[in-house]
């Protein structure tokens, strides 16, 4: 059979008839932060909100995704974070704003302020960002509707505490990180 252009246009015009109808209970708004938030067969959306006003997600331990977090210095200044994703797959930036299993985004903050939302497990983090003295770095997962994946009424998360001493310093150990019960699988 050949591709023509005919035969492409009959295609794409007979998979909107069948997808057509499935879109309106497919779609949603996904406004999770200062709005609503559509039902999703994924968890339960909780009245709870983490520390940003992100509503938490609720999805059973055992199937629930994880996140580690390993924050490393770099010779050349900052830091390394490494995440390993356990049962989580970032998602692609124009993905639909919708919950899926297992996927979405990770929000990476210091000392509780965000400083980058990442879709890779991998994040150079500048020097600036944690000047001299002890830190904490927290990697959180987010559903790509902005509700927050939790387990138990808490955020699935891991924290890394880092000490940043003197320039000359080289002393510097790569800390680990301690998670939700979801990330420690």
């Amino acid at each position: 059979m050949s591709w023509t252009k005919w035969t492409r246009g009959r295609l794409a015009a007979l998979a909107v008839c069948v997808l057509l109808p499935l879109g309106g209970a497919a779609c949603a708004t996904g406004e999770a932060h200062g709005g609503t938030v559509e039902s999703s067969p994924v968890g339960k959306v909780l009245d709870n909100t983490d520390e940003t006003g992100r509503r938490l997600r609720e999805v059973p331990g055992k199937s629930a995704p994880g996140v580690g977090i390993v924050v490393i210095p770099d010779a050349a200044g900052g830091w390394d974070v490494r995440l390993v994703l356990h049962r989580f797959r970032c998602s692609a930036p124009d993905a639909r704003p919708a919950a899926v299993a297992g996927r979405g985004l990770v929000h990476l903050f210091v000392d509780g302020h965000r400083v980058a939302r990442l879709r890779a497990p991998a994040y150079h983090l500048a020097a600036g960002l944690v000047p001299h003295g002890t830190h904490q770095v927290t990697a959180r997962l987010y559903a790509d509707d902005g509700t927050v994946w939790a387990v138990r009424g808490k955020p699935v998360q891991s924290t890394a505490d880092i000490t940043v001493s003197d320039a000359e310093t080289d002393a510097r150990q790569p800390p680990t990180g301690t998670g939700s019960p979801a990330a420690g699988r």
